[in-house]
């Protein structure tokens, strides 16, 4: 079970990203990420270059609402070098720019609207997405926003998109607990996000940065066990 901290507050990237990626570069944190809102193409090459040299894994998460701004993000997510681009609602137009460079891409699958993003549509409508999506050639995975879904199980909705694919399912989005990443592992998630909460101090501990992404580290390996 991977944990991916995101340097992200309320679907956007906080101004002091760059300042929080250091303070947080020593704690084993092995995959970081930000927003395309709230982050300038120059902080975005900022923030990948940095994570890159303390050795992280850097994904870029696209939430923009408007087609022509998903896809500026995508340009200038290539253009920083992050490793993963994840979420975006135009995979074929996605998919496209992304041909020939080694950037992975795990788009949301299911009906993403609003910023903050939400999910809609049934389980089933969801899993067909995500197995249509991964069978596209230039998608690693899918960037599921489980409880994001007011009207289904998260779990039960997560359990059937893993067993759809065999590919990364990212469960992105208001994870705030020891017990929700849990059952996302037992469900078949491949890894998981938080941003906010960390930022707000929901979990257990110290509120401090640092000792929440030392936390959310510690529920992801006794998950993985």
């Amino acid at each position: 079970m991977e944990f991916i901290f995101m340097l992200t507050h309320n679907d956007r990237t906080v101004p002091n990203a760059l300042e929080v990626l250091h303070e947080v570069s020593k704690t084993g944190l092995r995959h970081i990420g930000f927003k395309d809102v709230g982050a300038s193409p120059e902080l975005q090459r900022s923030l990948t270059a940095a994570a890159h040299e303390a050795g992280m894994t850097v994904y870029l998460e696209v939430v923009s609402v408007d087609k022509a701004d998903e896809l500026a993000a995508i340009d200038a997510a290539i253009t920083a070098g992050v490793d993963w681009i994840v979420g975006g609602k135009f995979a074929t137009e996605a998919t496209e720019r992304l041909e020939g460079t080694s950037i992975k891409f795990a788009p949301f699958p299911g009906r993403v609207v609003g910023h903050p993003s939400v999910l809609e549509g049934t389980v089933e409508e969801i899993a067909a997405h995500a197995r249509a999506l991964v069978a596209t050639r230039g998608v690693s995975g899918v960037d599921l926003l489980a409880y994001r879904h007011s009207g289904v199980d998260p779990l039960e909705l997560t359990r059937a998109v893993a067993a759809a694919i065999d590919a990364p399912v990212i469960a992105a989005g208001s994870v705030v607990s020891e017990e929700q990443i849990h059952g996302l592992a037992t469900a078949g998630a491949w890894g998981f996000t938080i941003g906010g909460a960390i930022f707000d101090g929901a979990l257990p501990g110290d509120r401090d940065v640092v000792a929440q992404v030392r936390t959310a580290l510690s529920y992801a390996l006794d998950a993985s066990a």
